[in-house]
């Protein structure tokens, strides 16, 4: 009996387990479901996107500071390290307490804002709303994201002080510095990465070739104009760079970190940023030679800072196209962009006796009309998927019209925006230093230091 009544109580409890399997089946299905929706954290992307990040800043410090800060006297040095270094500072800041939502932000679209076309949003303000889990493209942490774009906004405003160096006064500089990143390079990221009416328009900017080169380039452009020439400069009569090792550590930094820069664009460890990896390489190492080449014909000796100089220039031209075009595009625009780039600073600043001390202007600016205008040229749906864009060289006229209207229009912009900012701060605090200042150097009137002490 005893037997009989333990077996039964064993397959009561057998059944009981399968009634409840039974009953709690479809709520777990459903449960992994709902989780299958969920998107899930990427960690190669992530891991990449992070080293990208690093890259970028890269780029600036120590990139840009010993580039520019090679090319200038050793009595200005200092000067563009210390220009360099408060951009890092002052622009990372502005980025997380609102730059990041102005650019990226999309509650003013959605609500119907008519300040929409201009500005995303104020919701993510200091990051508000942004928390470790949450995932934005790539499947990536939207924080990682957050860094990556703000090396961006670091680098942008550093090009711009090849064009001003060896004469402007810090304390100007801070307040025009400021005021541009807000005024234009963060309105230009929305408009062209942000949802803006650029990227609506259709044109392709992978990584910065309006919103980063042009945009620094014309303003450049514009400052060397208004802020006069040098005291010394003559035509014909360049100035001698006081470190040309300076020079190629920073070009180097800036190859390395273009990587990063361009690579990283598709927020992806993917075939796409292994082909943007492929032709930003090719691209600059074309440049590269082919500068050399044209310096060694024009000026009978092949110069380090010439090599140097048409390396930056391809990085600046392929950052645009690094997403679309192919290995064809990318020799193209390495043999094209050296050529304009080595006649605007060789023929045409001579012959309009502009002071752009560094070729702020010639190297970035142009470059980047070229590189955007190409784009449009050279873009293939071999890079860019079947429904991707193609352009003009593979029948999609239509791209490269688009291309030179946001180039146009980035242009106009930046040029209006740096010349009102320059004439409200030169009215008020001044922009350009004393002449007794500029003859005996910034380092030591402006900082109080020297580079060298001997």
């Amino acid at each position: 009996m005893d037997t009989y009544t333990k077996g039964g109580r064993c397959w009561m409890r057998y059944a009981a387990a399968i009634l409840m399997l039974l009953i709690s089946t479809p709520s777990l299905l459903a449960q992994e479901a709902s989780g299958a929706d969920m998107p899930a954290l990427d960690s190669g992307n992530t891991a990449w996107i992070l080293t990208s990040s690093i890259l970028v800043l890269l780029m600036s410090i120590p990139g840009i500071a010993l580039f520019y800060g090679g090319l200038v006297r050793q009595k200005n040095v200092l000067s563009v390290i210390m220009q360099t270094l408060f951009i890092v500072g002052v622009v990372s800041i502005l980025w997380i307490a609102f730059g990041y939502s102005w650019a990226f932000d999309t509650s003013f679209a959605e609500s119907g804002n008519p300040l929409a076309c201009v500005i995303g949003g104020f919701d993510k303000a200091f990051l508000h709303g942004i928390t470790l889990d949450t995932l934005t493209a790539g499947n990536i942490p939207e924080l990682v994201f957050v860094m990556f774009q703000c090396m961006f906004a670091i680098i942008t405003p550093a090009l711009i002080l090849g064009a001003f160096a060896e004469r402007i006064k810090f304390s100007g500089y801070i307040v025009f510095i400021t005021l541009w990143v807000i005024l234009a390079y963060f309105p230009m990221a929305h408009w062209v990465w942000g949802g803006g009416f650029l990227q609506q328009m259709g044109a392709i900017d992978f990584a910065g070739g309006t919103v980063v080169h042009i945009n620094a380039g014309i303003s450049a452009l514009i400052m060397a104009i208004m802020l006069g020439k040098r005291m010394d400069y003559k035509v014909g009569h360049p100035i001698t760079p006081h470190n040309v090792t300076f020079v190629f550590m920073g070009t180097s930094f800036l190859w390395l970190g273009w990587f990063g820069f361009n690579a990283g664009s598709g927020l992806a460890a993917d075939g796409l940023a292994a082909n943007a990896f492929l032709v930003t390489h090719v691209a600059t190492a074309m440049a590269a030679i082919t500068w050399m080449v044209i310096d060694w014909l024009c000026n009978k000796k092949p110069t380090t800072i010439g090599a140097c100089t048409g390396a930056v220039a391809g990085l600046v031209a392929i950052t645009p196209a690094a997403g679309t075009v192919d290995l064809l595009g990318a020799f193209c625009i390495g043999i094209i962009t050296p050529i304009v780039c080595f006649f605007m600073v060789a023929a045409v600043k001579p012959k309009f006796k502009y002071d752009d001390a560094l070729d702020a202007f010639g190297v970035h600016g142009i470059g980047g009309i070229i590189g955007s205008i190409l784009t449009g040229i050279f873009a293939t749906r071999f890079i860019s998927g079947e429904d991707g864009v193609q352009g003009a060289l593979y029948g999609d006229w239509h791209q490269l019209w688009v291309q030179i209207v946001a180039t146009v229009v980035s242009i106009v912009f930046s040029a209006v925006i740096t010349f009102i900012l320059f004439k409200i701060v030169d009215s008020t605090i001044g922009l350009r230093v004393d002449k007794r200042v500029e003859e005996e150097g910034l380092d030591i009137y402006e900082h109080g230091e020297s580079a060298y002490n001997h």
